[in-house]
């Protein structure tokens, strides 16, 4: 598979509605006409509430941040406990990655959002209520299974959906992630000032909203006409390029969890000022992933960019462990971290989708299994060694990261094809197969 371009059209009176119809491009023709939808904003409507969804999606990770310490503090609980939080939420993740091009392939697209934000809505809400640290351990279990419900379909929705070609669509998808990311820390500073429990109110609301802007805007997609195998992301993990590409974000997320679920304990800051530090790593996470990300590809090429990106993350958390007890050393590294995960994530998620010869959604599937359920770990190793020593979660974050580069460079052979661009067109069928997450 290779980096292709696809334009938005309307559908014909035999073609399925809505965002799933894609016409094929002539690499000699003239440039393609937009949509009606896009004429204005550059995308149909549907692309831009999936996106919105999306946003929404992506603050609940870094909603929590600011109010681990309090929630911690309030309900007596260690920083190990406390980091629980993540580890379910990715654990429960992973797994049921491998069930999304199940369920979308049986039910549509849009039933598979909706269902997702609809669980995501409930078990916020019960965590919002929640009287123990267990409780909300285990309801941000079932907020993680909602989660991978609408995250892993939402990218393929957008890929099949987006005018200007794959790449294009994932950096819509990365920017969505850095807005929820930058905006989700800054929104639980502020109700988590208020109460811990506001923030998980408040995705509940948010995810309510979004609910309602897909039943309006997307419209519902046909059904794959052969279902995904529950086998199937298993299978992809056998071809060799999106093994590597799998396993070196497993070593990275050991790094970037120990940012994201260990570094507001020796930060040691109010809920405001950890929303704000937190909010400025996300808005250089979208920057990077929407401006530098595609320019530093286009020079250097994406393996060397991944490398790069890659090891100077582990650079930067072995300074943070250097320096454990400088505050404002921790304050910088965060926000530089979001530079280079923001040119990591863009090509990495665009690695993923060309790395085998396999449907996007089941490569997708097979890589977030990996990488979720098996950096799991992560928090509550970080949030461990952090009892016995503020510096020790820092370094083994950056050894792990820096395992990966060493990973990616072993397996570059598999992956020497994905800088390769084919222009030739694709099929409508095709389009809605993506569409739809098969």
């Amino acid at each position: 598979m290779s980096i292709t371009t696809r334009t938005v059209t309307e559908p014909d009176s035999t073609s399925a509605s809505g965002p799933e119809a894609v016409a094929q491009r002539d690499p000699a023709g003239p440039a393609p006409v937009l949509d009606r939808h896009s004429a204005s904003t550059g995308q149909p409507k549907a692309v831009w509430a999936v996106a919105f969804a999306s946003v929404i999606a992506f603050m609940g990770i870094g909603l929590v941040d600011p109010i681990l310490k309090p929630i911690g503090e309030q309900l007596n609980a260690s920083p190990s406990q406390v980091s629980l939080l993540f580890t379910s939420y990715m654990l429960v993740t992973g797994v049921a990655m491998l069930v999304t091009g199940v369920v979308s392939s049986r039910f549509g697209a849009k039933k598979t959002l909706l269902a997702g934000l609809a669980l995501i809505i409930v078990f916020a809400a019960l965590a919002g209520m929640s009287g123990t640290v267990g409780q909300i351990v285990g309801f941000r279990a079932g907020w993680g299974l909602g989660n991978a419900l609408f995250i892993a379909t939402a990218l393929a929705t957008i890929v099949g959906a987006a005018s200007g070609g794959v790449a294009r669509a994932i950096i819509l998808y990365e920017a969505a992630l850095g807005i929820g990311i930058a905006t989700g820390p800054l929104l639980g500073g502020v109700l988590g000032g208020i109460s811990w429990r506001g923030p998980f109110f408040g995705v509940s609301v948010l995810m309510a909203v979004a609910f309602i802007a897909i039943v309006v805007l997307l419209p519902e997609g046909p059904k794959a006409a052969e279902p995904t195998s529950l086998s199937a992301p298993f299978q992809a993990l056998r071809h060799r390029g999106l093994l590597v590409v799998s396993i070196t974000a497993l070593l990275y997320n050991f790094g970037f969890f120990t940012l994201l679920a260990y570094t507001p304990f020796p930060l040691d800051m109010g809920t405001y000022a950890i929303g704000f530090i937190f909010c400025g790593w996300g808005i250089l996470l979208a920057v990077a992933s929407v401006f530098f990300a595609p320019k530093l590809q286009h020079r250097f090429g994406t393996l060397p960019m991944i490398a790069v990106a890659v090891g100077l993350f582990a650079a930067d958390l072995a300074v943070m462990a250097l320096f454990a007890e400088h505050k404002p050393v921790l304050i910088a590294g965060v926000v530089l971290a979001g530079l280079f995960l923001g040119v990591n994530n863009t090509l990495i998620t665009e690695a993923v989708m060309i790395s085998a010869p396999v449907e996007r959604s089941t490569a997708s599937a097979a890589y977030s299994f990996v990488r979720f359920a098996g950096g799991a770990a992560a928090p509550w190793l970080a949030g461990k060694l952090g009892e016995t020593s503020v510096s020790l979660p820092f370094w083994v974050g950056a050894v792990c990261t820096a395992a990966g580069v060493v990973v990616l460079l072993a397996g570059r052979s598999a992956l020497a094809h994905i800088d390769d661009h084919d222009p030739a067109p694709h099929s409508v069928e095709e389009a809605q197969a993506v569409t739809v997450g098969d």
